[in-house]
């Protein structure tokens, strides 16, 4: 298959579960909102060794979207175990968004999806308030508010996790590096267009993919398609003519959203002079339950 002229390989992507957060962060200006979740989501590019995954939404509500009517921005969390978002998503609230000047936090989940309630109670952020704290209705929900130096930091007073999906992917092979490059960020600015999706790696683009391996307790690098090496490894999978090869990781919170948005950015991925072929990361089916053929994606 070709679009634009780039081959489409004929494989799959393969992704896993992964329970999942979606926290809504507002302040008084869109500043002090990205600022906080920019925070918020540090060293969380991959569950290997990271204290979660986590990632930006790239669409932002509207004040008119937001409980308060304020700037805001959605940050997910997320992890294969779901005991490591119990523990990780309160401190990242804690340390990265009750601290950032004019915050307030909202659970944003969907209310179509089937999902768990987490209870804030007792957690680092609810702890912080010094039994000071106080439990207050407001827009209609229960939530707590915790006195801080620049006034009441409020947060839900529970917030919803769902399984969602994690591992969609593709790999953009360039001729040089700054044809893969470009290709990768303008898959990038294709993905951030979808809702309830984000990217864990930094800006979107992960120039290591890995593989999962038997002889240690983390992943390595995909060496089949490391270019600098293709001579040095008896099974390459880097056709002659390509130079480099970067990744775009897809995860979401349904199957759905997760299939639109790689749909979006190989297309955007295509139009990119340079760009010679799109293929996927998959490893026969053993690391999850979900295969998303490229072929049916687009």
């Amino acid at each position: 298959m070709k679009l634009n002229g780039v081959e489409i390989e004929d494989t799959f992507a393969e992704g896993f579960p992964m329970r999942m957060t979606r926290l809504l962060i507002t302040a008084t200006t869109q500043r002090w909102a990205e600022a906080s979740a920019q925070e918020s989501k540090g060293l969380g590019t991959t569950a290997v060794f990271c204290p979660t995954e986590a990632g930006i939404e790239g669409p932002r509500p509207t004040c008119l979207e937001t409980p308060d009517g304020r700037p805001g921005v959605f940050l997910q969390i997320g992890h294969q175990n779901k005991e490591k978002v119990l523990r990780w998503m309160p401190i990242r609230i804690r340390h990265c968004i009750l601290s950032v000047p004019t915050t307030a936090l909202f659970d944003a989940m969907p209310e179509e999806l089937d999902s768990k309630p987490i209870e804030m109670k007792e957690t680092p952020p609810y702890l912080f308030g010094d039994v000071y704290q106080e439990e207050i209705q407001e827009y209609g929900r229960e939530r707590y508010r915790i006195p801080l130096m620049g006034g009441w930091f409020k947060m839900p007073r529970r917030i919803n996790m769902v399984k969602g999906v994690a591992g969609g992917n593709f790999l953009i092979l360039g001729e040089t590096q700054a044809a893969a490059l470009a290709g990768a960020e303008a898959a990038v600015d294709g993905v951030l267009s979808v809702p309830k999706v984000w990217l864990p790696a930094v800006a979107g683009v992960f120039a290591s993919g890995s593989k999962p391996m038997d002889e240690y307790p983390w992943a390595t690098t995909n060496h089949r398609f490391c270019s600098v090496i293709r001579d040095k490894v008896s099974d390459t999978l880097v056709p002659e003519g390509v130079g480099c090869v970067f990744e775009v990781v897809v995860n979401g919170l349904t199957t759905d959203s997760v299939m639109e948005a790689m749909k979006i950015g190989i297309r955007r991925a295509a139009t990119v002079d340079g760009v010679v072929k799109i293929t996927a990361a998959n490893y026969g089916g053993n690391l999850g339950p979900y295969k998303f053929y490229l072929s049916e994606v687009l």
